[in-house]
């Protein structure tokens, strides 16, 4: 099919948001000479735009005004939709349990794209844990979290996602990540180990509404005397069995 050109245009929009689009992407702060070069802009064209946005807390320059960056506010703007905040009000009392129960830090992730974002953290009563940063994201195909967010999809929406990333990573291995997928759809949980940290394993299990995975609650499990990493699964799956209970019945979670 042809393209089809949008019926109304709005350039000052498209100017703005081709700004946060490049400034998301990067892993720096950009200068305005590399922002106007990037978004195919003089810099007289996106000079005011950028106080626009800096003023509205959408930016912010680096120390020593090194170029800018993105600030969480689109983050926290997404934190608000709906899904997310129902998931994560839903959760937070599960994940409370499970962290005192497991001596575990845990985390909550959904689909951001062809990545994964952190959403909620809970750490655990103790002094030794592996604690992820809300707001944290890594390409799909390589978080374990990812993994179980992919295996846990109507084959036609985990087609569209593939298809996402291999646009990110042209030299992704999509039929072993496949074959991945597969089986952990088959165990219904993931245990890897950790793509970050040596001597940490993931463990992760889906959030299911309507039989599709919307979030994954994921264990950088380590290794202690307390519980022993099977006791760990058990509790990992009786606490995404519970959310994915109240979620699909409309109610948040409460402790007994």
């Amino acid at each position: 099919m042809p393209n089809q050109t949008p019926k109304y245009r709005a350039p000052a929009l498209d100017k703005g948001l081709d700004i946060l689009e490049l400034l998301a992407g990067s892993n720096r702060p950009l200068s305005i000479a590399e922002i106007s070069e990037g978004v195919g802009r003089s810099r007289g064209e996106i000079f005011r735009m950028l106080q626009v946005l800096e003023e509205r807390d959408y930016i912010a320059r680096g120390e020593g005004d090194v170029g800018y960056s993105v600030t969480p506010r689109l983050f926290r703007l997404g934190m608000e939709q709906p899904p997310v905040k129902s998931a994560i009000e839903t959760a937070l009392p599960v994940m409370h349990r499970l962290a005192d129960a497991c001596g575990q830090a845990c985390h909550l992730v959904v689909p951001s794209g062809e990545q994964i974002v952190v959403v909620a953290r809970v750490d655990p009563p103790g002094e030794v844990a592996l604690v992820v940063r809300v707001g944290h994201r890594r390409p799909m195909s390589q978080s374990t979290s990812g993994h179980v967010l992919l295996a846990f999809q109507e084959e036609q929406t985990r087609e569209r996602w593939l298809d996402l990333i291999a646009r990110f990573e042209p030299a992704l291995d999509r039929k072993k990540l496949v074959r991945l997928v597969s089986q952990i759809r088959t165990r219904g949980y993931a245990c890897e180990k950790s793509h970050v940290v040596d001597a940490v394993t993931d463990l992760s299990a889906p959030v299911l509404q309507h039989g599709a995975a919307v979030c994954t609650l994921t264990i950088p499990y380590i290794e202690q005397h307390a519980q022993t990493m099977d006791d760990v699964i058990a509790a990992l799956l009786r606490a995404t069995g519970e959310i994915s209970e109240a979620l699909q019945f409309g109610s948040p979670s409460r402790s007994s």
